[in-house]
Protein backbone atom coordinates (compact mmCIF):
# COMPACT_ATOMS: atom_id res chain seq x y z
CA UNK A 1 0.00 0.00 0.00
CA UNK A 2 1.36 3.40 -1.02
CA UNK A 3 0.24 6.98 -0.48
CA UNK A 4 -0.79 8.47 -3.81
CA UNK A 5 -2.34 11.83 -3.00
CA UNK A 6 -2.58 14.44 -0.25
CA UNK A 7 -5.53 16.84 -0.38
CA UNK A 8 -5.91 19.80 1.96
CA UNK A 9 -8.90 22.10 2.32
CA UNK A 10 -9.43 25.06 4.60
CA UNK A 11 -12.92 25.37 6.09
CA UNK A 12 -13.59 28.97 7.17
CA UNK A 13 -16.82 29.50 9.06
CA UNK A 14 -19.18 32.10 7.63
CA UNK A 15 -22.29 31.14 9.60
CA UNK A 16 -23.66 32.55 12.83
CA UNK A 17 -21.18 33.24 15.63
CA UNK A 18 -21.71 34.28 19.23
CA UNK A 19 -20.42 37.88 19.52
CA UNK A 20 -17.47 38.53 21.87
CA UNK A 21 -18.07 40.00 25.31
CA UNK A 22 -15.74 41.74 27.75
CA UNK A 23 -13.86 39.56 30.26
CA UNK A 24 -15.03 36.43 28.47
CA UNK A 25 -11.78 34.60 29.19
CA UNK A 26 -8.37 35.76 30.37
CA UNK A 27 -5.63 35.20 27.79
CA UNK A 28 -2.04 35.96 26.88
CA UNK A 29 -2.96 39.34 25.31
CA UNK A 30 -4.39 40.70 28.54
CA UNK A 31 -1.15 42.21 29.85
CA UNK A 32 -0.87 44.48 26.81
CA UNK A 33 -2.64 47.79 26.56
CA UNK A 34 -5.04 47.14 23.73
CA UNK A 35 -8.54 47.98 22.61
CA UNK A 36 -11.11 45.61 21.22
CA UNK A 37 -11.51 41.85 21.58
CA UNK A 38 -8.38 40.51 23.31
CA UNK A 39 -9.55 36.97 22.54
CA UNK A 40 -9.64 37.74 18.83
CA UNK A 41 -6.34 36.06 18.02
CA UNK A 42 -7.41 32.96 19.97
CA UNK A 43 -10.70 32.41 18.13
CA UNK A 44 -10.28 29.54 15.70
CA UNK A 45 -13.01 30.05 13.12
CA UNK A 46 -11.22 27.99 10.50
CA UNK A 47 -9.91 24.44 10.20
CA UNK A 48 -7.62 22.56 7.84
CA UNK A 49 -8.87 19.15 6.73
CA UNK A 50 -6.24 16.69 5.46
CA UNK A 51 -7.24 13.76 3.25
CA UNK A 52 -4.57 11.21 2.35
CA UNK A 53 -5.38 8.69 -0.36
CA UNK A 54 -3.70 5.34 -1.03
CA UNK A 55 -3.41 3.14 -4.11
CA UNK A 56 -5.96 0.68 -2.70
CA UNK A 57 -8.64 3.35 -2.32
CA UNK A 58 -8.38 4.11 1.38
CA UNK A 59 -8.66 7.73 2.54
CA UNK A 60 -7.37 8.88 5.91
CA UNK A 61 -8.70 12.03 7.60
CA UNK A 62 -6.54 14.42 9.60
CA UNK A 63 -7.08 17.95 10.84
CA UNK A 64 -5.30 21.12 11.94
CA UNK A 65 -7.02 23.88 13.91
CA UNK A 66 -4.17 26.41 14.17
CA UNK A 67 -3.55 29.01 11.44
CA UNK A 68 -5.34 26.88 8.83
CA UNK A 69 -4.26 28.73 5.68
CA UNK A 70 -0.62 28.54 6.73
CA UNK A 71 -0.97 24.89 7.73
CA UNK A 72 -2.40 24.12 4.30
CA UNK A 73 0.53 25.82 2.57
CA UNK A 74 3.05 23.91 4.70
CA UNK A 75 1.42 20.57 3.97
CA UNK A 76 1.01 21.25 0.25
CA UNK A 77 4.49 22.63 -0.32
CA UNK A 78 6.70 20.82 2.17
CA UNK A 79 5.07 17.73 3.69
CA UNK A 80 3.05 16.12 0.91
CA UNK A 81 6.13 15.50 -1.31
CA UNK A 82 7.80 13.72 1.62
CA UNK A 83 5.06 11.10 2.05
CA UNK A 84 3.68 10.51 -1.46
CA UNK A 85 4.84 7.11 -2.69
CA UNK A 86 5.51 5.89 0.85
CA UNK A 87 3.91 3.10 2.89
CA UNK A 88 1.70 4.64 5.62
CA UNK A 89 2.66 1.83 7.99
CA UNK A 90 6.15 3.32 8.07
CA UNK A 91 4.63 6.00 10.28
CA UNK A 92 7.70 6.54 12.48
CA UNK A 93 9.93 6.99 9.44
CA UNK A 94 7.44 9.38 7.87
CA UNK A 95 7.12 11.40 11.07
CA UNK A 96 10.88 11.69 11.41
CA UNK A 97 11.19 12.63 7.75
CA UNK A 98 8.70 15.47 8.15
CA UNK A 99 10.15 16.57 11.50
CA UNK A 100 13.81 16.57 10.47
CA UNK A 101 13.38 18.08 7.02
CA UNK A 102 11.49 21.08 8.46
CA UNK A 103 13.52 21.31 11.67
CA UNK A 104 14.96 24.76 10.93
CA UNK A 105 11.51 26.34 11.16
CA UNK A 106 8.86 23.73 11.94
CA UNK A 107 9.71 21.99 15.19
CA UNK A 108 7.19 23.99 17.24
CA UNK A 109 4.05 25.95 16.50
CA UNK A 110 2.26 25.80 13.17
CA UNK A 111 4.95 23.66 11.52
CA UNK A 112 4.38 20.91 14.06
CA UNK A 113 0.60 21.36 13.86
CA UNK A 114 0.81 20.72 10.11
CA UNK A 115 2.83 17.55 10.75
CA UNK A 116 0.16 16.55 13.27
CA UNK A 117 -2.62 16.77 10.70
CA UNK A 118 -0.73 14.53 8.29
CA UNK A 119 0.20 12.05 11.00
CA UNK A 120 -3.40 11.75 12.24
CA UNK A 121 -4.55 10.94 8.70
CA UNK A 122 -1.84 8.26 8.41
CA UNK A 123 -3.09 6.57 11.60
CA UNK A 124 -6.65 6.73 10.27
CA UNK A 125 -5.44 4.89 7.14
CA UNK A 126 -3.69 2.21 9.20
CA UNK A 127 -6.81 1.54 11.23
CA UNK A 128 -8.94 1.29 8.11
CA UNK A 129 -6.38 -0.98 6.44
CA UNK A 130 -6.58 -3.59 9.21
CA UNK A 131 -10.26 -3.03 10.02
CA UNK A 132 -9.59 -1.88 13.58
CA UNK A 133 -10.19 1.36 15.48
CA UNK A 134 -7.02 3.37 16.09
CA UNK A 135 -7.11 2.76 19.84
CA UNK A 136 -6.70 -0.97 19.11
CA UNK A 137 -3.47 -0.19 17.25
CA UNK A 138 -2.27 1.83 20.24
CA UNK A 139 -2.72 -0.90 22.82
CA UNK A 140 -6.45 -1.39 23.07
CA UNK A 141 -9.04 -0.59 25.68
CA UNK A 142 -7.59 0.32 29.10
CA UNK A 143 -10.90 1.47 30.57
CA UNK A 144 -14.53 0.46 30.20
CA UNK A 145 -15.55 4.01 29.28
CA UNK A 146 -13.81 7.37 29.32
CA UNK A 147 -14.88 9.81 32.06
CA UNK A 148 -15.07 13.32 30.68
CA UNK A 149 -15.56 16.81 32.05
CA UNK A 150 -17.77 19.51 30.57
CA UNK A 151 -15.54 22.32 29.36
CA UNK A 152 -17.14 25.70 28.81
CA UNK A 153 -18.29 28.02 31.62
CA UNK A 154 -16.71 31.14 30.15
CA UNK A 155 -16.95 34.23 32.34
CA UNK A 156 -20.43 35.67 31.94
CA UNK A 157 -22.80 36.98 34.61
CA UNK A 158 -22.73 34.83 37.73
CA UNK A 159 -26.32 33.70 37.46
CA UNK A 160 -25.72 32.53 33.89
CA UNK A 161 -22.63 30.59 35.00
CA UNK A 162 -24.62 28.96 37.78
CA UNK A 163 -27.39 27.93 35.40
CA UNK A 164 -24.84 26.49 32.97
CA UNK A 165 -23.11 24.56 35.78
CA UNK A 166 -26.47 23.14 36.86
CA UNK A 167 -27.14 21.99 33.29
CA UNK A 168 -23.96 19.89 33.37
CA UNK A 169 -24.99 18.34 36.67
CA UNK A 170 -28.36 17.51 35.13
CA UNK A 171 -26.57 15.75 32.26
CA UNK A 172 -24.65 13.56 34.69
CA UNK A 173 -21.23 15.21 34.59
CA UNK A 174 -19.20 14.91 37.78
CA UNK A 175 -16.50 17.34 36.61
CA UNK A 176 -16.46 20.66 34.78
CA UNK A 177 -14.08 23.48 33.90
CA UNK A 178 -14.62 27.23 34.16
CA UNK A 179 -12.66 30.21 32.83
CA UNK A 180 -11.40 33.30 34.60
CA UNK A 181 -12.22 36.67 33.11
CA UNK A 182 -9.74 38.90 34.88
CA UNK A 183 -5.98 39.22 35.24
CA UNK A 184 -3.17 41.45 36.55
CA UNK A 185 -4.24 44.70 34.91
CA UNK A 186 -7.70 44.46 36.48
CA UNK A 187 -6.31 45.00 39.97
CA UNK A 188 -8.06 44.19 43.24
CA UNK A 189 -11.55 44.40 41.73
CA UNK A 190 -10.52 41.74 39.18
CA UNK A 191 -9.21 39.50 41.95
CA UNK A 192 -12.55 39.76 43.72
CA UNK A 193 -14.47 39.11 40.50
CA UNK A 194 -12.41 35.97 39.86
CA UNK A 195 -13.02 34.67 43.38
CA UNK A 196 -16.73 35.49 43.19
CA UNK A 197 -17.11 33.48 39.99
CA UNK A 198 -15.49 30.38 41.52
CA UNK A 199 -17.61 30.75 44.64
CA UNK A 200 -20.77 31.05 42.53
CA UNK A 201 -20.07 27.83 40.64
CA UNK A 202 -19.07 25.95 43.80
CA UNK A 203 -22.33 27.07 45.43
CA UNK A 204 -24.24 25.18 42.73
CA UNK A 205 -22.09 22.06 42.28
CA UNK A 206 -21.06 21.51 45.90
CA UNK A 207 -17.83 19.95 47.13
CA UNK A 208 -18.16 16.50 45.53
CA UNK A 209 -17.82 17.65 41.91
CA UNK A 210 -14.40 18.24 40.36
CA UNK A 211 -13.93 21.86 39.32
CA UNK A 212 -11.07 22.87 37.04
CA UNK A 213 -9.94 26.48 36.67
CA UNK A 214 -8.58 27.91 33.39
CA UNK A 215 -6.40 31.03 33.00
CA UNK A 216 -5.40 30.50 29.35
CA UNK A 217 -2.02 32.19 29.88
CA UNK A 218 -3.73 35.38 31.05
CA UNK A 219 -1.85 35.77 34.34
CA UNK A 220 1.80 36.33 35.18
CA UNK A 221 3.94 34.72 37.86
CA UNK A 222 3.43 37.44 40.48
CA UNK A 223 -0.35 37.53 40.03
CA UNK A 224 -0.61 33.74 40.09
CA UNK A 225 1.41 33.57 43.32
CA UNK A 226 -1.03 36.00 44.93
CA UNK A 227 -4.11 34.22 43.60
CA UNK A 228 -3.24 30.62 44.44
CA UNK A 229 -3.59 30.88 48.26
CA UNK A 230 -6.98 32.55 47.80
CA UNK A 231 -8.15 29.71 45.51
CA UNK A 232 -7.09 26.79 47.70
CA UNK A 233 -10.31 26.85 49.74
CA UNK A 234 -12.26 25.95 46.59
CA UNK A 235 -10.21 22.74 46.14
CA UNK A 236 -9.88 22.87 42.36
CA UNK A 237 -8.80 19.74 40.48
CA UNK A 238 -6.19 21.91 38.75
CA UNK A 239 -5.29 25.45 37.66
CA UNK A 240 -4.66 25.54 33.94
CA UNK A 241 -2.06 27.59 32.05
CA UNK A 242 -1.57 30.35 34.64
CA UNK A 243 1.37 31.89 32.71
CA UNK A 244 2.54 31.92 29.09
CA UNK A 245 3.81 28.63 27.73
CA UNK A 246 7.46 29.71 27.50
CA UNK A 247 7.70 30.50 31.22
CA UNK A 248 8.58 26.93 32.17
CA UNK A 249 10.43 28.01 35.31
CA UNK A 250 7.33 29.97 36.33
CA UNK A 251 5.23 26.82 35.96
CA UNK A 252 7.74 24.90 38.04
CA UNK A 253 7.74 27.51 40.81
CA UNK A 254 3.94 27.59 40.97
CA UNK A 255 3.69 23.80 40.94
CA UNK A 256 5.86 23.59 44.04
CA UNK A 257 4.17 26.52 45.78
CA UNK A 258 0.62 25.28 46.18
CA UNK A 259 -1.58 22.30 46.91
CA UNK A 260 -3.43 23.08 43.67
CA UNK A 261 -2.05 21.01 40.77
CA UNK A 262 -0.77 23.16 37.91
CA UNK A 263 -1.64 21.97 34.41
CA UNK A 264 -0.40 22.91 30.95
CA UNK A 265 1.00 21.70 27.68
CA UNK A 266 -1.72 22.78 25.26
CA UNK A 267 0.92 25.01 23.67
CA UNK A 268 3.89 22.65 23.95
CA UNK A 269 5.19 20.36 21.21
CA UNK A 270 6.74 16.88 20.78
CA UNK A 271 8.15 14.55 23.40
CA UNK A 272 11.24 16.76 23.66
CA UNK A 273 9.17 19.68 24.94
CA UNK A 274 7.33 17.51 27.43
CA UNK A 275 10.50 15.89 28.69
CA UNK A 276 11.60 19.36 29.82
CA UNK A 277 8.28 20.00 31.57
CA UNK A 278 8.42 16.65 33.34
CA UNK A 279 12.06 16.86 34.40
CA UNK A 280 11.47 20.31 35.89
CA UNK A 281 8.28 19.09 37.63
CA UNK A 282 6.64 22.07 35.98
CA UNK A 283 3.16 20.56 35.58
CA UNK A 284 1.06 18.06 37.52
CA UNK A 285 -1.28 17.48 34.56
CA UNK A 286 -0.29 17.31 30.87
CA UNK A 287 -2.74 18.75 28.34
CA UNK A 288 -1.35 18.39 24.83
CA UNK A 289 -3.66 18.40 21.84
CA UNK A 290 -2.86 15.65 19.34
CA UNK A 291 -3.54 17.89 16.34
CA UNK A 292 -0.87 20.30 17.56
CA UNK A 293 1.70 18.29 19.50
CA UNK A 294 2.97 16.18 16.61
CA UNK A 295 0.09 13.86 15.94
CA UNK A 296 -0.55 10.41 17.34
CA UNK A 297 3.06 9.31 16.73
CA UNK A 298 4.36 12.05 19.04
CA UNK A 299 1.50 11.83 21.55
CA UNK A 300 2.02 8.14 22.29
CA UNK A 301 5.64 8.89 23.22
CA UNK A 302 4.52 11.68 25.55
CA UNK A 303 2.07 9.28 27.19
CA UNK A 304 4.90 6.85 27.89
CA UNK A 305 7.04 9.61 29.40
CA UNK A 306 4.16 10.83 31.53
CA UNK A 307 3.43 7.35 32.81
CA UNK A 308 7.06 7.01 33.93
CA UNK A 309 6.74 10.29 35.86
CA UNK A 310 3.26 9.41 37.22
CA UNK A 311 1.82 12.57 35.68
CA UNK A 312 -1.69 12.21 34.18
CA UNK A 313 -2.36 13.16 30.56
CA UNK A 314 -5.74 14.78 29.88
CA UNK A 315 -5.63 16.07 26.31
CA UNK A 316 -7.00 19.45 25.30
CA UNK A 317 -10.36 19.66 23.51
CA UNK A 318 -11.59 16.08 23.45
CA UNK A 319 -12.27 15.09 19.81
CA UNK A 320 -11.55 11.72 18.25
CA UNK A 321 -7.81 12.12 17.72
CA UNK A 322 -7.50 12.60 21.49
CA UNK A 323 -10.09 10.05 22.58
CA UNK A 324 -8.26 7.14 20.94
CA UNK A 325 -5.09 7.98 22.86
CA UNK A 326 -6.99 8.40 26.11
CA UNK A 327 -8.76 5.07 25.71
CA UNK A 328 -5.50 3.21 25.05
CA UNK A 329 -3.28 4.77 27.75
CA UNK A 330 -3.19 4.20 31.51
CA UNK A 331 -1.57 7.62 31.76
CA UNK A 332 -4.88 9.22 30.68
CA UNK A 333 -7.64 9.01 33.30
CA UNK A 334 -10.22 11.24 31.59
CA UNK A 335 -11.01 13.50 28.63
CA UNK A 336 -12.13 17.04 28.04
CA UNK A 337 -15.47 17.49 26.30
CA UNK A 338 -16.63 20.69 24.65
CA UNK A 339 -20.43 20.79 24.64
CA UNK A 340 -22.00 21.26 21.22
CA UNK A 341 -23.24 24.82 20.88
CA UNK A 342 -23.17 27.83 18.56
CA UNK A 343 -19.76 28.81 17.19
CA UNK A 344 -17.98 30.92 19.77
CA UNK A 345 -14.26 30.27 20.30
CA UNK A 346 -13.97 27.75 17.48
CA UNK A 347 -13.35 24.38 19.12
CA UNK A 348 -16.99 23.61 18.45
CA UNK A 349 -16.34 23.81 14.68
CA UNK A 350 -15.12 20.21 14.89
CA UNK A 351 -18.73 19.08 15.18
CA UNK A 352 -19.74 21.09 12.11
CA UNK A 353 -16.93 19.70 9.93
CA UNK A 354 -16.82 16.07 11.08
CA UNK A 355 -19.33 13.53 12.27
CA UNK A 356 -18.67 10.41 14.31
CA UNK A 357 -17.58 11.92 17.64
CA UNK A 358 -19.29 10.09 20.52
CA UNK A 359 -21.72 11.98 22.72
CA UNK A 360 -21.34 11.70 26.50
CA UNK A 361 -23.85 9.70 28.51
CA UNK A 362 -23.92 10.52 32.23
CA UNK A 363 -20.46 12.03 31.96
CA UNK A 364 -18.84 9.15 30.03
CA UNK A 365 -18.00 8.55 26.39
CA UNK A 366 -17.24 5.27 24.66
CA UNK A 367 -15.52 4.25 21.44
CA UNK A 368 -16.94 1.66 19.09
CA UNK A 369 -14.95 -1.57 18.80
CA UNK A 370 -16.08 -2.20 15.22
CA UNK A 371 -15.50 1.14 13.50
CA UNK A 372 -12.10 1.13 11.77
CA UNK A 373 -9.70 4.06 11.89
CA UNK A 374 -10.61 7.17 13.83
CA UNK A 375 -14.33 6.71 13.15
CA UNK A 376 -14.76 10.13 11.54
CA UNK A 377 -16.18 11.28 8.25
CA UNK A 378 -16.82 14.70 6.78
CA UNK A 379 -20.17 16.25 7.65
CA UNK A 380 -21.48 17.73 4.42
CA UNK A 381 -24.66 18.95 6.14
CA UNK A 382 -22.93 22.23 7.05
CA UNK A 383 -20.64 22.75 4.06
CA UNK A 384 -22.79 25.66 2.88
CA UNK A 385 -21.89 27.46 6.13
CA UNK A 386 -18.19 27.46 5.23
CA UNK A 387 -15.92 29.19 2.78
CA UNK A 388 -13.98 26.15 1.52
CA UNK A 389 -10.52 26.82 0.11
CA UNK A 390 -8.92 24.13 -2.05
Amino acid sequence: MKITKVRTRVFEWKGHTVPPTAHFCSNAMDELWDKGDSMGTFRFHGWTVVEIETDNGLVGLGNVALAPRIAKAIIDQYLAPLIIGQDPFDYEYLWQRMYRSTHAWGRKGIGMAAISGVDIAIWDIMGKAVGKPVFKLLGGRTKDKIPCYASKLYRTDLKGMQEEAQSYLDQGFTAMKMRFGYGPRDGVTGVRANLDSVAAVREVIGEDIDLMLECYMGWNLDYAKRMLPKLERFQPRWLEEPVIADDIDGYAELNQLTSIPISGGEHEFTHYGFRQLLEKRAVSVIQYDTNRVGGITAARKINALAEAFSVPVIPHAGQMHNYHLTMSSLASPMSEYFPVHDVEIGNELFYYIFKGDPEPVNGFIDLDEETPGLGLELNSDYFDQFNIIE
